[in-house]
């Protein structure tokens, strides 16, 4: 291969679909640039960017205002007392994880936890004892398993869990446990709660401290309108010296940060949608009744929605029978979905799934939902 001949117009791109479709992927919902983020991602886009203005740590930049939103805007949005930037919520959670425990200490995460959660934990040579769950078709996590998991632990080690994280929601069926329970179950054992809201800070309220959680990790590429990678990490102030401590070399780089994090387009993009991204999360209620609408339509044609029933949240997983059915017949196969969905400029459920497929319904609102169920609804009595 000739280095300097590769180019995406040889060699091809992975097809997203246009800016004016249906987009119903739950990965891409909430990530969706604003006008202000494209804006700005042209401006910021440089490899070197933001760099021209450090005084030698990234959260400290007054101009471009990099530390009035890190230092006093994010800490107001999430509720909790210290945040920074990261390059990603797996990376906030290897942070917290790795500051707070020791090799060999034990992590409670719940059983649906994103297998990023997973692997940080392993990264930082943990102990994983899981928080089962019911299990088909629910998948509901209960909050006393947290107090069940963290005294097999205490049997198992003699010591309580270095930490314990709740995904909320999970990435898979969209399930919105009680956190607050949760918090509480765990404080009671003094193990301090790590909330994962890669999927829900940016598109509902958050308040880590209502909740009663020590460490909240967002996603700004999946749930805040920012070019990614790029992540939020909140600490209360027990805990943030832990987190945040200094490198005894080089004093004003935070060591388990390398010394700095998310610059240049993926944290300007992010300021530059954070008024879009504030003003959306005081309309998550309307966001729940549509994706309960939509859940109850898709329902009624024979899918069946998996997870909490009623729904709390846009990401949904749904199997569906008479999809996987037609597939097995026509010549398309299970690309079939796939292909008709993408005539009607409707995008986001992957190619080759019919059987059981994932979708967001978050900020698609009521008439392009509509066209969304018309679609199905039409696909099916085509190959009726």
């Amino acid at each position: 291969m000739i280095l300097d001949d590769i180019s995406l117009q040889k060699y091809g791109y992975i097809e997203r679909g246009p800016l004016n479709a249906i987009n119903i992927d739950p990965l891409q919902r909430g990530g969706i640039l604003t006008d202000e983020a494209r804006r700005a991602l042209t401006q910021w886009g440089d490899g070197y960017s933001v760099c021209d203005f450090c005084p030698g740590v990234l959260d400290q930049i007054k101009t471009p205002p990099i530390y009035d939103f890190v230092h006093e805007a994010l800490p107001e949005f999430l509720g909790i007392d210290e945040v920074r930037v990261t390059n990603g919520a797996r990376e906030s959670k290897f942070t917290v994880m790795h500051a707070m425990a020791r090799e060999g200490d034990w992590i409670v995460l719940d059983q649906v936890a994103h297998y990023t959660s997973y692997v940080a934990a392993q990264r930082a040579r943990l102990n994983i004892k899981t928080v089962q769950n019911s299990g088909n078709p629910d998948y509901k996590t209960e909050p006393q398993g947290y107090a069940t998991a963290i005294e097999e632990v205490i049997k198992e080690s003699g010591k309580p869990p270095a930490l314990a994280l709740l995904t909320y929601p999970d990435g898979n069926y969209g399930n919105l446990v009680d956190a607050k329970k949760v918090a509480s179950i765990c404080h009671q054992y003094d193990v301090p709660l790590l909330l994962n809201a890669a999927y829900s800070v940016g598109k509902m309220p958050i308040n880590a401290k209502d909740l009663g959680a020590d460490f909240v990790v967002g996603s700004g590429h999946k749930s805040m309108a920012a070019s990614g990678p790029i992540g939020v990490l909140g600490a209360v102030e027990e805990y943030a010296d832990i987190v945040f401590e200094k490198s005894p070399t080089h004093k004003v780089k935070e060591i388990e940060l390398l010394g700095c994090t998310a610059r240049g387009a993926t944290i300007m993009t992010m300021i530059a949608s954070f008024p879009t991204v504030v003003k959306r999360t005081h309309n998550w209620d309307n966001e729940v009744t549509d994706a309960r609408w939509f859940s109850e339509k898709l329902e009624g044609m024979g899918l069946i929605q998996i997870g909490d029933k009623p729904h709390d949240h846009d990401l949904m997983f749904f199997e569906a029978p008479i999809f996987f059915d037609i597939s097995q017949k026509v010549k398309k196969g299970r690309y079939f979905l796939y292909k008709e969905l993408k005539e009607r400029n409707i995008h986001g459920i992957k190619a080759g799934l019919t059987k059981f497929f994932k979708l967001s319904t978050y900020g698609v609102g009521r008439d392009d939902l509509n066209i969304v169920v018309d679609a199905f609804d039409e696909i099916i009595k085509k190959y009726e």
